[in-house]
């Protein structure tokens, strides 16, 4: 990644001479809510109707979801995105999915997560969770792993956007800007920063 280039312009930087690609990598801050709450709510709909799950079963299961999405979204932008591999085509595959945010962090088109790599991505961890839970589970389950993306797009968007002044939200857009800007080996949580005190990737905020 590269570490001597931050760019403070909130125009999008071209990536692909194709059209097609270049508008796959891009996404308005709201897409993600018009796909998947409808998604949630379905599945929500499904896991009392279809299963007949009670109340403190479901929302076990779609607070263990959340929870398990905070550890996932700091796994994912700690391992996979600020990985760093050593063959040219394999930069360049960074570069398109992290890189380019840390070069150019308030392109605000490039804040969420495309539909081109959500949608894969969650299918993948649905059948995922899936086949690792009892039947129906996965019913509550998945709402509450979706709802904690939503939160970390949501959230990240509006860290690079607003102007926080005081409250929790001021500490955790601190957190990310001292990502961006004083060392980016740290601080990879985003909607939480729970798994950075747990990994000891926490900044020294005094």
């Amino acid at each position: 990644m590269k570490k001597n280039y931050i760019s403070n312009s909130e125009e999008s930087v071209r990536m692909f001479k194709s059209n097609f690609l270049e508008g796959l990598s891009k996404v308005h801050f709201f897409v993600p809510l018009i796909i998947y709450v409808p998604v949630c709510s379905y599945l929500i709909y499904k896991a009392f109707n279809e299963a007949g799950m009670n109340a403190g079963l479901f929302f076990g299961l779609f607070l263990g979801g959340l929870f398990i999405w905070t550890f996932v979204e700091y796994i994912l932008h700690r391992y996979v995105f600020h990985y760093v591999p050593k063959p040219e085509w394999a930069q360049r595959l960074h570069f398109i999915f992290h890189g380019v945010h840390h070069d150019y962090p308030n392109d605000a088109k490039r804040l969420v997560m495309p539909p081109s790599a959500s949608i894969p991505l969650a299918l993948a961890f649905y059948f995922l969770f899936d086949a690792l839970l009892p039947v129906h589970y996965v019913f509550a389950f998945f709402p509450g792993f979706i709802l904690g993306y939503l939160a970390y797009d949501m959230t990240h968007y509006a860290i690079h956007h607003f102007n926080f002044k005081s409250g929790i939200w001021k500490r955790i857009k601190k957190h990310h800007m001292l990502h961006h800007y004083q060392d980016p080996t740290k601080g990879y949580g985003v909607s939480s920063v729970l798994w950075d005190k747990v990994f000891q990737s926490d900044f020294d905020k005094k």
